[in-house]
C-alpha cells in the first residue's frame, strides 16, 4: 500500500499528456528519485525502424560525456600475453576454455564481453547463451579486437551499448540520479546524436518517434523531441 501511495504521489507530479523539454524532464526525474539508493536514470526512445530487417538494424557503442555512474564488469576471452594484458587492464574475468565452461554452466559474471579474434571459434559456440543477453562480442562494436586494453578501458569509462529491440525501441542507462541536471541532459543528447548518426539506410519516414526519461523507482516523463534539435 505504501508503495502504491508513493507511485501515486510521483505520478501526480507528472502530466502524462504533456511533452516536456529535455531540461524539464531531467529536473522532474531527479526530483522524483527519492529511493534510498542512487537510482539509475533510464532513457527510452522509439525509432521508426523494424530491426527484423538487416537494413534497419540500429546498434552501436558510445562513450557518454559524463559516464554512466556504473562500473561494468568485463569478461575477456583471450590466451597468453593478451590474457595477461586483460587482467592487468582490470578485466574481472579472463579465460578461454575454462571461461567457456563457466558460461555454459550459467556463471556469467560480466556485463560486457570482449574477445581476441582467435577466440571467436570458441566464443561462437556460446552464441545461444551470450546472444540473447546482448553479450556476444562483435567486431563492429569493437569488442572483438587485439586492442584488449583499449576495449576494457572504454567499457569502464562509461561506454553504453545501444540496440533497437524488436519494436524499434532503444533503452539505455544515461547516468545516476546524483548526476547534475546538465550532466544528464548532455548524456541524453550525446546518445540521441549517436542514434541519429546510426540511422540505417532502410529507415523511411519519421526516425525519432517518441522518447521518455525515468529513474529506477520513478515514473516515465515524456520528452518533446524538438528538445534535441540545434
Amino acid at each position: 500500500m505504501a508503495k502504491n501511495k508513493r507511485i501515486a504521489a510521483l505520478r501526480a507530479k507528472v502530466d502524462g499528456d504533456k511533452l516536456y523539454s529535455l531540461n524539464e524532464a531531467v529536473a522532474l526525474v531527479k526530483g522524483n528519485a527519492t529511493a534510498k539508493f542512487d537510482e539509475t536514470v533510464e532513457f527510452a526512445i522509439g525509432l521508426g525502424v523494424d530491426p527484423r530487417h538487416a537494413d534497419q538494424m540500429v546498434r552501436g557503442l558510445i562513450s557518454l560525456p559524463h559516464g554512466t555512474g556504473k562500473t561494468l564488469r568485463v569478461g575477456v576471452f583471450a590466451r597468453g600475453p593478451k590474457a595477461e594484458e586483460a587482467a592487468a587492464a582490470g578485466a574481472e574475468v579472463v579465460g578461454a576454455e575454462d571461461l567457456a565452461e563457466k558460461v555454459q554452466a550459467g556463471e556469467i559474471e560480466f556485463d560486457r564481453c570482449i574477445a581476441t579474434p582467435d577466440m571467436m571459434a570458441l566464443v561462437g559456440r556460446l552464441g545461444k547463451i551470450l546472444g540473447p543477453r546482448g553479450l556476444m562480442p562483435n567486431p563492429r562494436l569493437g569488442t572483438v579486437t587485439m586492442d584488449v586494453k583499449g576495449a576494457i578501458e572504454a567499457a569502464k569509462s562509461g561506454q553504453v551499448e545501444y540496440r533497437a529491440e524488436r519494436a524499434g525501441i532503444v533503452h539505455a542507462g544515461v547516468g545516476k540520479a546524483s548526476f547534475s541536471e546538465s550532466q544528464l541532459a548532455e548524456n541524453v543528447k550525446a546518445l540521441v546524436d549517436a542514434l541519429q548518426k546510426a540511422r540505417p539506410s532502410g529507415a523511411k519516414g519519421t526516425y525519432l518517434k517518441k522518447a521518455s526519461l525515468s529513474s529506477t523507482m520513478g515514473v516515465g516523463v515524456r520528452i518533446d523531441l524538438s528538445s534535441f534539435e540545434g
